[in-house]
């Protein structure tokens, strides 16, 4: 522990002309008192780490030292590509990994092009979680991604309707609107051999074993999800709504309802009528979910069918009516 706190202590004095005790305290997430117990440790190690007293004091290397310990190890490697999203980072529990990795590399770049990382992260963030949701990390989450970097069989407890037992070979981690999701081939000792897509949330028990398998090297991880999730969007549109649309209804059936049907149902449609409305005929999931989706459309959009859906909207425009018209 301490080992690899005093190398992240001298890659960040490194990486930067100079560095205040309370600087380094915040990044080792230490105290000053033991910052200072560590520089003098680098220094009886031959490290040439100068202190310089003070307001503007501080501590910096000197005589041009620069470390050899630079080189990334696999899980910083592969955790510095995932840099660009750090609340992910977090959750996995490859924070340190992603921090170490970013120091390594900061400190072998030169001093003109130090400062490369703090500018990129000012021009671009990556907030993946739907608005109006607060995000929860699944519990299991470190133990699934740990197994997924290590290509570690897991046994696995997961609540579909009743609990089940599987053995799991996990390929990869899918975070989709804030929810996480692990792409795996169920093994042949308890399944089919086939791949699957599980959300995290629904295990409820996780153990990593010490078998190894070995990856389908023709497996595409972003390949695969975009299938699958295409097939989901298609199983849950079950039901159908005819309707007609202004221009403007138009424009804004795709924001309304999912974006594929949408552009399906409109390519499908032909000419607009004498007063310039299309008619569509829109997969949807349900009639309680097409009219919670269709009346943000408000008078853009007449329901023709089924007529019980039409009878809803009908009830809604006498309500509005009702209440405007007074």
């Amino acid at each position: 522990m301490r080992a690899a706190r005093l190398i992240k202590m001298v890659l960040l004095l490194q990486s930067r002309p100079a560095m205040t005790a309370a600087e380094l305290a915040r990044e080792l997430e230490v105290s000053e008192r033991t910052v200072t117990r560590d520089a003098q440790a680098l220094s009886e190690a031959g490290v040439p780490v100068y202190a310089e007293r003070g307001r503007a004091g501080g501590y910096r290397l000197i005589g041009g030292y620069r470390t050899r310990l630079t080189g990334l190890a696999r899980g910083e490697a592969e955790a510095l590509f995932l840099s660009g999203v750090p609340g992910a980072l977090r959750e996995m529990g490859l924070e340190d990994a992603a921090s170490a990795a970013r120091l390594k590399v900061s400190a072998a770049l030169l001093p003109s092009l130090r400062d490369a990382s703090r500018t990129a992260a000012q021009r671009f963030h990556l907030d993946a979680p739907n608005w109006f949701r607060e995000p929860e990390t699944p519990e299991l989450l470190p133990v699934v991604a740990e197994a997924v970097w290590d290509d570690r069989r897991v046994a696995a407890r997961y609540r579909r309707g009743e609990e089940v037992v599987r053995e799991l070979e996990p390929y990869g981690l899918v975070l989709k609107a804030g929810v996480w999701y692990l792409c795996a081939r169920v093994a042949r000792a308890t399944g089919d051999g086939a791949f699957r897509v599980y959300r995290i949330d629904r295990f409820t028990a996780v153990e990593a074993g010490g078998e190894r398998f070995e990856r389908d090297g023709d497996f595409d991880l972003p390949a695969f999800w975009a299938e699958r999730a295409g097939q989901f969007a298609r199983s849950i549109l079950r039901a159908e709504v005819v309707a007609r649309l202004s221009a403007d209804g138009v424009r804004r059936l795709p924001y309304a309802v999912d974006a594929l049907s949408a552009r399906e149902a409109l390519e499908a449609a032909g000419a607009p009528d004498a007063d310039g409305w299309v008619t569509v005929t829109l997969p949807v999931e349900s009639e309680e979910v097409a009219h919670e989706q269709l009346r943000v459309l408000g008078p853009e959009v007449e329901v023709l069918a089924p007529t019980t859906l039409r009878e809803r909207f009908a009830r809604d425009a006498g309500r509005l009516a009702g209440l405007y018209g007074r």
